[in-house]
């Protein structure tokens, strides 16, 4: 199920689609827009095409120098909650760079390109088209100004390839492709009656989907094998014995918390066994060497998510000498039933470390997979965070490892399923409220994402 919106930018060349599309993110005030353009999906050239480009005679305004094929394997996929690699174009050199950009999934994903509207399979996976109508001479002087100052063209090369490609192209192939809009914007990104209209537009179209991220996740991925990515610490009579106790409703508040830190003691060794070693040989104090381990990277990070997640940090803290620690709280929307991002607090150059991602109860994922890309956002490495979790649901297994096939999930215990209200069962209760004595709510959620601790 696509859990998105996809709205395209078409438009003449330097018509001012980019400054429509940030100016509708802006208004939109929606967590994870993805700003996707055609410019990035130009084919590689060949050498012979190379040194047309050099002569500002290859046609970089033909339908043809794009690989809509990419592009639209990249858009489905945004579509569908996936990463995607989207290549970087150097229009200086006219070539792919070697390193391509990582980009997630979205709730909004707004496409901008002069060839929005010109392939048919691209055209079935928007779902609202939008021309940019800017006068041409407008355009020319808008174009002049990029292509010199920003690209390295010189004014002479710059006005060949508008008179030769560009205003034929425009004429051919980009303007009668007007009709096929949904929406108009005259004077681009000046009209913010017209972005106001878009961003309204938007808004209804993710009500009227009733756009549920956990009913969803709820009827994906069932029946399927669970995934490599998931480590399950082995279910011994001890182990066996401890989830005996917390998930007893009976247990006191007492052995709860007793039981369960020594469960998330077992659970953080467990997951410091999946960090990168390398040999290191010490000398013991009768003067042998001894061949052991270190670990093999800058820092380690643990990163909780509030409210559950705060009491797996004395696990890692007993572990992991100088730790750092950051805090994510995410709750859900009475009205929507969505998670959402209320409060953030991360160390800095996270982006340089491994991350223990802390949750102690998993059901859909939705909490943990908003964190995961909350942490992607700061420029952490996908194959570099490690979710933590006293207990799974299956569902939760199999979005996570979905939405981010390089994280690493690692857990005591996978229950079967969830029920209508998102449950785990037989699961373990509310395990915030156990943990802290306070009174679990009607509607109480095996994420504990309803309310924060203060």
């Amino acid at each position: 199920k696509e859990l998105d919106v996809s709205e395209s930018l078409c438009g003449g060349s330097a018509s001012g689609k980019t400054t429509v599309a940030r100016k509708i993110i802006e208004a939109l005030d929606v967590p994870w827009v993805v700003l996707l353009s055609i410019d990035s999906f130009y084919k590689v050239l060949s050498p012979e095409e190379q040194m047309l480009a050099a002569r500002n005679d290859y046609n970089f305004d033909h339908p043809d120098a794009f690989d809509f094929d990419l592009l639209t394997h990249t858009l489905r996929k945004l579509k569908q909650g996936k990463s995607v690699k989207i290549p970087v174009y150097d229009f200086t050199t006219h070539g792919r760079q070697k390193e391509w950009k990582t980009v997630y999934g979205a709730s909004v994903i707004i496409f901008e390109g002069i060839m929005s509207f010109a392939d048919k399979a691209l055209l079935q996976l928007l779902d609202m088209k939008i021309f940019v109508e800017t006068d041409s001479d407008i355009r020319l002087v808008r174009r002049l100004r990029r292509d010199i100052t920003e690209r390295g063209r010189d004014i002479e090369g710059v006005i060949k390839q508008y008179n030769k490609f560009v205003k034929p192209a425009f004429e051919q192939y980009i303007e009668p492709t007007m009709r096929l809009a949904d929406l108009v914007v005259p004077r681009g990104g000046g009209n913010m009656v017209a972005i106001d209209l878009i961003v309204q537009h938007v808004h209804s179209q993710l009500e009227e989907r009733e756009l549920s991220v956990r009913a969803a996740l709820a009827s994906a991925h069932q029946a399927q094998p669970l995934p490599q990515t998931l480590s399950v610490v082995e279910s011994t009579p001890q182990v066996r014995g401890m989830h005996t106790i917390i998930r007893n409703k009976e247990t006191s508040r007492d052995e709860f918390i007793f039981y369960s830190k020594r469960l998330m003691r077992l659970l953080i060794e467990r997951a410091l066994s999946f960090l990168p070693s390398q040999v290191h040989v010490v000398q013991t104090p009768q003067g042998e060497d001894y061949e052991g381990r270190s670990f093999h990277g800058k820092r380690i990070t643990g990163v909780s998510i509030l409210r559950a997640g705060e009491t797996m940090e004395p696990a890692l803290r007993a572990v992991c000498k100088d730790v750092r620690i950051g805090k994510i709280l995410i709750q859900t929307n009475q009205d929507t039933g969505e998670p959402e991002l209320h409060y953030l607090r991360l160390p800095k150059d996270i982006s340089e470390d491994y991350v223990i991602l802390m949750d102690c109860t998993v059901s859909t994922g939705a909490a943990a997979m908003m964190a995961v890309r909350v942490l992607l956002d700061h420029d952490v490495q996908e194959d570099k965070i490690l979710l933590v979790s006293l207990l799974m649901a299956e569902m939760g297994v199999h979005s996570v490892a979905y939405a981010f096939p390089q994280v690493k999930i690692i857990t005591t215990a996978v229950d079967k399923k969830v029920n209508d209200v998102f449950h785990i069962i037989p699961g373990i209760g509310n395990f915030g409220d156990r943990y802290f004595g306070t009174d679990a709510p009607p509607d109480w959620s095996d994420e504990d994402i309803d309310k924060p601790s203060y």
